[in-house]
């Protein structure tokens, strides 16, 4: 009777438990600093250390920026008014902020033209690197080079055109004969541009630049950051294509091809930046027509970009040599030529391996912009070494103005890395 009963008053839950929350070490910010900062006794003892590191270093930092002063003529003002106090004399920055960004000598009333040509390279630059965006853009971004250079050097609009249709011309007659040699389309065009090239230069009229729509400012006239961005930017858009040439002209089967580039890369990466820029300021006008002046900026970005496109090169090639030898006996069962292969198959391939190594090198290269200021180009740095700290009024101003300084290359160079990162996981279409 009593197991009758038993089984009579028997209960069976119809409904699951509420689920209890996680203990308090197991959830939230208490899990992430167990996890990544007090996994281990090494690693607690390692946070602590690194946390006095950063609370000392910014105890000294905070009150020196919180307390600068900006509103001063001088370094003795700024002193003055802090009467004794840590703080910056951010005055500086208030003061000369135009020769900082624009150099000493680019006339005032033209800033707006650097200023557009900048906000232009985002737009032009938009369908390059975010190629979800409508294709029709990449018109623009073919123009914005010979808008950018009007904007900035002005004078006749008749150069910029003349240069617009070398590049058409060279770009047709690559388009006509490609398709009967690789190598002889290539040359094709290289000589039809430059053809059409030396035709404008003999029809410009000399005067062609007294009535021009803007002023023309001399290249020895620019400077500051906007120096270091021209030179980045120009430099770094040649030489990844001379690169990329480079590098399948080392792999090609001719040996005259092959030697020359592989001459050519090796004798430049065996060179110092700093010996090639000094070499671009007193000896390459030599090799230049006699009659011909070609001013110091064209001469830096040759050699800048020489030094670049050797190291391209090399990335290129280890992703070339990364790509199993199927991909290539792929391309040739399709019947496609080389031209076609390497357009279709092989390179996309190899310059995604190559992604990592070629944003090394142009973080490094915009970095090493800064060298130019040894050639007496007014850079920057140039700006900071030279006309402020030789004046009177801020010799003794160092930190705030190098600080700015490397807060702006931060800026850049923080954007192409994460630039970077978000395309190899764009790119990372292989299964893992």
């Amino acid at each position: 009777m009593s197991d009758t009963h038993a089984h009579a008053i028997a209960f069976v839950r119809e409904e699951p438990l509420p689920q209890l929350a996680p203990p308090a070490t197991e959830r939230g910010i208490i899990k992430w600093l167990r996890e990544n900062l007090f996994a281990t006794v090494p690693n607690a003892i390692l946070t602590i250390v690194s946390a006095y590191v950063i609370y000392s270093v910014l105890a000294g930092v905070l009150p020196w920026i919180f307390n600068g002063v900006w509103d001063a003529d001088s370094l003795a003002e700024c002193r003055e008014i802090l009467d004794g106090t840590t703080g910056a004399c951010f005055g500086v920055l208030a003061e000369r902020w135009p020769q900082l960004v624009f150099g000493l000598a680019y006339p005032s009333e033209e800033y707006w033209r650097p200023t557009l040509a900048l906000l232009l390279l985002v737009i032009a630059g938009a369908p390059v690197l975010f190629f979800d965006l409508p294709r029709k853009m990449l018109i623009f971004s073919a123009l914005y080079p010979f808008i950018a250079y009007w904007l900035i050097w002005g004078g006749t609009i008749l150069a910029p055109l003349v240069a617009l249709a070398g590049f058409v011309g060279g770009y047709f007659v690559y388009a006509r004969y490609v398709k009967d040699s690789f190598a002889l389309g290539f040359l094709g065009g290289v000589i039809a541009a430059m053809i059409i090239w030396w035709i404008g230069g003999v029809i410009i009229p000399e005067g062609a630049s007294d009535n021009a729509l803007l002023p023309s400012v001399q290249s020895r006239d620019m400077g500051g950051f906007m120096l270091n961005m021209m030179l980045g930017v120009t430099c770094v858009s040649l030489s990844v294509p001379i690169g990329i040439i480079l590098a399948l002209g080392r792999q090609s089967s001719m040996p005259l091809i092959k030697w020359i580039c592989v001459v050519f890369i090796e004798f430049i990466r065996g060179v110092p930046l700093i010996t090639l820029l000094f070499v671009a300021s007193v000896m390459l006008a030599y090799f230049f027509p006699p009659e011909s002046t070609v001013d110091l900026f064209l001469r830096v970005v040759i050699m800048i970009t020489m030094f670049s496109s050797a190291y391209i090169a090399e990335v290129i090639r280890g992703g070339l040599a990364a790509l199993p030898t199927g991909q290539y006996e792929a391309a040739d069962s399709l019947g496609l030529d080389y031209a076609q292969s390497m357009r279709l198959i092989i390179l996309p391939q190899a310059l995604k391996i190559s992604i990592p190594g070629i944003v090394n090198i142009a973080v490094g290269l915009f970095k090493d912009t800064t060298l130019v200021s040894v050639i007496s180009m007014f850079d920057i740095v140039g700006m900071i070494r030279g006309p402020i700290l030789s004046s009177t009024e801020w010799n003794g101003v160092y930190w705030e103005l190098l600080g700015f300084a490397s807060l702006l290359f931060f800026v850049v160079c923080y954007g192409i890395s994460q630039y970077s990162q978000w395309l190899e996981r764009r790119l990372a279409t292989e299964h893992r």
